[in-house]
C-alpha cells in the first residue's frame, strides 16, 4: 500500500560556490538540473487559466507526477500549476514558490491572487509561481462520503462511549476517503509535495527557487529546505507549525495561543469605545456562555442553532485570525443578552434586518464535520467539483446537476505528517483536562483537538513523522512569528529558529492575527529585503504592533469567520493568506 522509506529521497546535487553578485542578482551557477528522483522535466506547457482567461499575466498548467515518488516512472497524477509573471521590466529574478498553508490551501488561486497579498517590489522582480499540493483542490483532491462525515461525533467527548464513537468513525473515515480518492491517497505527506516541488523547479528549467509559505506551508519550507538544501535562494517561512512536538506540546502549545489571543481581544475590549462589549468584564461574560453551553442553553441569536462549548470556543479562535473583534464583540453581546430567552436573539435580528446583517451561523456541536452544504470551506480550493477531485463521470457535464456525494476533505495529510497517537479515553480525557487549566476561558484549541481526533486509530504509514530539521542552506531561512496568533502559536515560530541555529533568522510581529508578513511596512520591509536582495535581519529584529488592531475598514457582524470544519491551520482565509 505505502511506498519504499523516504531514507533514499536526497540524492543532492553538490554544494554552489558562493560569488559575489549584486544585491538581486543570482549567484553564476551550473545548469538547472531538469531530473528530480528519476523523474525528467519536460518543458511546461502554459495556456491561460481556466479562471482568469482574459488575464494575460497569468497562465496555468499541469504537470503528470508520480504517485509514488519510489516509482518515478510508474503511475501519475496531474498537479496543477499556475504562474504570474513578474510584472517589472527587467528579467526576473527567477520563480517564487508560494503556499498558503492548510493542509487544504490552494497554491494555485494564492498565485493568481497575489497581486492582493503580495508587494509590488515582490511582483516586479518575481515570477509567482503556486501549485495545489498533492491531494489539494485541482491536485487529484483528497474526498470522503458526505454521508459518512455526516456522522461525525464531537470531537471532545465527554464519556468513554463517546470516546468509542469518535474512535470508529475515525477508522471508518479513513478507510472511505481511502476508497473514494484512490491510490494517491496513501502518498500525500510533506516528503512528496517536496518532490513535487522540485520536479516543478526542474520543469521551469530553474538551478534554485525562493519560497514564501504560510502556517502548514511552514512545514513545506521547512522540509524543502531540509531535502534540498542547495536548491534554496531564500526561503520565508511565516506562522509556524513546529514539526518537533509531540501529542501533548502539539495540543498545549496551540491551547496556550488561543488562550493569549482571547485575552488580548478582551484587553482590547477594555480600552476601545467600539467594542460592544467595552466596559462588561469580558472573561467572566465568556465564563458564563461557556455555562450556558455546557447546560445545553446557549443558541445563536441570529440561526437558533443550538451552541456547544466546542463551537464557541471554534468561533473565538478563528476571530483572532485577522482579527475580526469588532464582529466578534457584537456576536459574544448577542448571545448573552439572550439568557433565559432564546428568541430574544432573532427578535432582536428580526428588527436589525437591512441594519445590521446577521452573523453568519455557527456550526452546532453534531456538526463539526463538512456536509453537503460546506460553503465556508477555509480554502477556495474547497468548492465542488474541482479539476481531478471526483470519479464520477458526469462530472462536469453542463447537462447534468447532481449533489455532490464526496466533499474535499485533506486529512490524510495531516494524519501522514504526525504521529498524534492516543492510547485510551483516560489519556484524552487528561490531555482535555491540561488544556483547560492553561485557557480556563477557551478550554482547549479546538484546531488541535480536531486534528488529533481525526487520525485517532490511524491504519496507514506517518511517512513523515516529528523530528527536529536538519537544515544546512546558504542563507538562513527568515522565520515570521505572529506574537498573539490563535493559530499557530508565537512560540512555534520561536522554538523553528532555534532549532535552525544560525541556519534561521526570527522576526517577530508584536501584535495580532495569523501571518505576519503583510501586517506593517515594517514586516513587509524585512520580507521584501530578505526575497530580493537576499538581506538577512539583525537578531532579535521584531516589529511593534499596529495601533489599532481593528481599524475602521475591519470586517462587520456579517462577516464574522465562518469556523472551520476542516483541520487546517490557515483557517478560513486559507486561498488568500
Amino acid at each position: 500500500m505505502r511506498r519504499t522509506s523516504h531514507a533514499a529521497i536526497g540524492l543532492l546535487a553538490t554544494s554552489l560556490l558562493l560569488v559575489t553578485t549584486a544585491p538581486g542578482v543570482a549567484a553564476a551557477a551550473p545548469a538547472p538540473d531538469r531530473v528530480t528522483g528519476g523523474w525528467h522535466a519536460a518543458p511546461v506547457d502554459w495556456q491561460p487559466c481556466p479562471e482568469r482567461p482574459d488575464d494575460p499575466g497569468v497562465r496555468c498548467a499541469t504537470l503528470d507526477l508520480p504517485i509514488d515518488w519510489s516509482r518515478p516512472h510508474g503511475a501519475t497524477f496531474p498537479l496543477a500549476i499556475a504562474k504570474r509573471a513578474a510584472t517589472g521590466p527587467e528579467p526576473a529574478i527567477g520563480p517564487l514558490l508560494v503556499n498558503p498553508g492548510g493542509p487544504g490551501g490552494s497554491g494555485v488561486d494564492a498565485a493568481l491572487g497575489a497581486d492582493q497579498q503580495l508587494s509590488a517590489e515582490v511582483l516586479r522582480r518575481f515570477d509567482v509561481i503556486g501549485f495545489d499540493p498533492r491531494g489539494v483542490a485541482r491536485s487529484s483532491a483528497i474526498v470522503c462520503s458526505i454521508d459518512v462525515l455526516a456522522t461525525g461525533p464531537s470531537p471532545a467527548p465527554a464519556t468513554e462511549a463517546g470516546y468509542a464513537d469518535l474512535l470508529r468513525f475515525s477508522q471508518r473515515l479513513h478507510e472511505d476517503c481511502r476508497r473514494q480518492t484512490g491510490p494517491l491517497f496513501d502518498h500525500v505527506d510533506t516528503l512528496d509535495v517536496v518532490r513535487d516541488m522540485d520536479a516543478i523547479r526542474a520543469a521551469l528549467n530553474a538551478r534554485q527557487i525562493s519560497y514564501y509559505g504560510l502556517s502548514y506551508g511552514t512545514l513545506i519550507g521547512q522540509t524543502y529546505a531540509e531535502r534540498f538544501p542547495d536548491r534554496v535562494r531564500a526561503l520565508v517561512i511565516d506562522s509556524n507549525m513546529d514539526h518537533s512536538v509531540g501529542v501533548r506540546d502539539f495540543l498545549l502549545g496551540q491551547t496556550v495561543g488561543a488562550q493569549e489571543s482571547f485575552e488580548e481581544f478582551a484587553a482590547w475590549c477594555d480600552r476601545d469605545e467600539r467594542c460592544a462589549l467595552h466596559g462588561r468584564d469580558v472573561l467572566a461574560l465568556f465564563d458564563e456562555l461557556m455555562r450556558r453551553a455546557d447546560a445545553g442553553g446557549l443558541v445563536d441569536p441570529g440561526t437558533g442553532t443550538p451552541l456547544d462549548w466546542y463551537a464557541l470556543s471554534s468561533t473565538v479562535r478563528t476571530a483572532g485570525y485577522r482579527p475580526a473583534w469588532l464582529s466578534l464583540a457584537e456576536w459574544l453581546a448577542a448571545l448573552a443578552d439572550t439568557a433565559g430567552d432564546p428568541d430574544r436573539g432573532q427578535r432582536s435580528a428580526d428588527r436589525t434586518a437591512g441594519r445590521v446583517p446577521a452573523p453568519r451561523p455557527v456550526p452546532a456541536a453534531t456538526l463539526t464535520w463538512p456536509t453537503a452544504d460546506v460553503t465556508n470551506d477555509p480554502a477556495a480550493a474547497l468548492t465542488w467539483p474541482a479539476t481531478g477531485a471526483t470519479n464520477d463521470p458526469t462530472a462536469g457535464r453542463a447537462d447534468v446537476v447532481a449533489p455532490p456525494t464526496v466533499v474535499q476533505f485533506p486529512m490524510a495529510i495531516l494524519c501522514q505528517d504526525w504521529s498524534l497517537p492516543v492510547r485510551d479515553f483516560a489519556q484524552y480525557s487528561r490531555f482535555l483536562a491540561e488544556n483547560r487549566r492553561v485557557a480556563p476561558q477557551i478550554r482547549a484549541s479546538t484546531l488541535g483537538v480536531l486534528a488529533v481526533a481525526i487520525c485517532l486509530g490511524w491504519s496507514g504509514e506517518v511517512g513523515n513523522p516529528q523530528h527536529r530539521p536538519k537544515i544546512r542552506t546558504n542563507i538562513p531561512l527568515l522565520v515570521l512569528g505572529s506574537r498573539y496568533d490563535p493559530a499557530t502559536p508565537y512560540q512555534w515560530s520561536v522554538a523553528v529558529a532555534k532549532q535552525l541555529g544560525r541556519h534561521g533568522r526570527l522576526v517577530s510581529y508584536l501584535g495580532w492575527g495569523h501571518g505576519a508578513y503583510d501586517r506593517t511596512p515594517c514586516t513587509v520591509g524585512f520580507v521584501d529585503r530578505y526575497l530580493v536582495d537576499r538581506i538577512v535581519p539583525p537578531a532579535g529584529a521584531s516589529c511593534p504592533p499596529v495601533d489599532d488592531p481593528v481599524p475602521a475598514s475591519s470586517p462587520r457582524r456579517s462577516e464574522l469567520p465562518p469556523t472551520s470544519t476542516l483541520p487546517t491551520w490557515s483557517g478560513p482565509y486559507a486561498a488568500t493568506a
